[in-house]
Parts: C-alpha cells; sequence; structure tokens
C-alpha cells in the first residue's frame, strides 16, 4: 500500500487499529478481539451459510462474516 502523506496515512492507522481492536481474533484471549468480553459465537455450518466478504484497508485483508 502506498501513503499519500500524513493524512492518508493517520486515516490508514485509525481503521487498522479499528479492525485489529475491535474483530480481529486473537490467540492469546481465545480467539475474541481485545474490545471484546465474551467469547466468539461458535462456527456457523459453511455448507449451509452465505458467507459475506468485507475488504479491509482497501483490499489488503479481508474480514468475513455470515450473512443473514
Amino acid at each position: 500500500m502506498l501513503i499519500h502523506g500524513q493524512r492518508h496515512l493517520m486515516t490508514v492507522l485509525r481503521e487498522y487499529v479499528a479492525h485489529d481492536n475491535g474483530h480481529r481474533p486473537h490467540q492469546g484471549r481465545h480467539q475474541r478481539p481485545p474490545n471484546a468480553d465474551q467469547l466468539p459465537a461458535a462456527a456457523p455450518d459453511l455448507a449451509a451459510a452465505r458467507v459475506r466478504r468485507r475488504k479491509i484497508l482497501d483490499g489488503l485483508s479481508n474480514e468475513y462474516s455470515q450473512e443473514a
């Protein structure tokens, strides 16, 4: 990813920190992100569930969730 100035850098860093602390599972916390106090829900049956992908940091990383 190319950073185009300080404003762009701060935007990218804010988005990464929000993702890292609020969504990304951490092995040392039993797959919970740092901002979560509860254990994650059981993994859905992917054969029966529809999965939605959300791009993080313009596609540098991806986050997946089950569609309703």
